[in-house]
């Protein structure tokens, strides 16, 4: 599957002191997007973010997303306007092909629990910064978007008949 928002960038041609880049979702893009997230609508997507090499050909990006969209309140189903503000720092190392014969073998690294996340991978000498976007972009999302001033009223409860089980459930006989 393609990307929705895709932004490749060769990490061996970044300068030695790193790039800041801007990137911006086009209409169609954020229609793409709008549509795998399941949104009404994306009405802006943006991230600036600073790339800079690392050591053994690996790479960071740090950052900072930022959109506008909208989504659906859980209690009323009625779309409001929402933004996203998330920040980026991600580690990106080479990717390691247990087929690849022109690298030697190097020993396993041993992690433990309280370390930082393992780096993404870098793919054939790339990094997609538009997926990365649209991946803080998602994480940034309120899984349960409420509209301002929403209030969940639960429905009236039916009258119900006796039941030989009304006394167990210790309600009153009724005439």
């Amino acid at each position: 599957m393609q990307e929705p928002f895709s932004r490749m960038i060769r990490v061996d041609t970044l300068p030695k002191d790193g790039e800041t880049l801007t990137i911006e979702a086009n209409p169609s893009e954020r229609e793409a997007l709008a549509a795998f997230l399941k949104l009404p609508s994306i009405q802006r997507l943006s991230a600036t973010l600073m790339v800079k090499r690392a050591a053994k050909g690996g790479a960071r990006v740090i950052g900072m997303v930022q959109g506008e969209l909208t989504q659906t309140c859980v209690v009323t189903l009625e779309p409001f306007p929402a933004a996203v503000e998330e920040e980026i720092d991600v580690r990106f190392a080479p990717s390691h092909d247990e087929n690849d014969r022109r690298r030697p073998a190097e020993p396993l690294e041993t992690v433990s629990m309280a370390d930082d996340d393992e780096p993404d991978p870098i793919v054939d000498g790339k990094i997609d910064l538009g997926a990365l976007a649209a991946e803080f972009f998602a994480l940034g999302l309120d899984p349960y978007p409420r509209k301002p001033g929403a209030e969940f009223e639960p429905p009236a409860e039916p009258e119900t008949e006796a039941t030989p089980f009304a006394v167990l459930r210790g309600e009153p006989k009724k005439a």
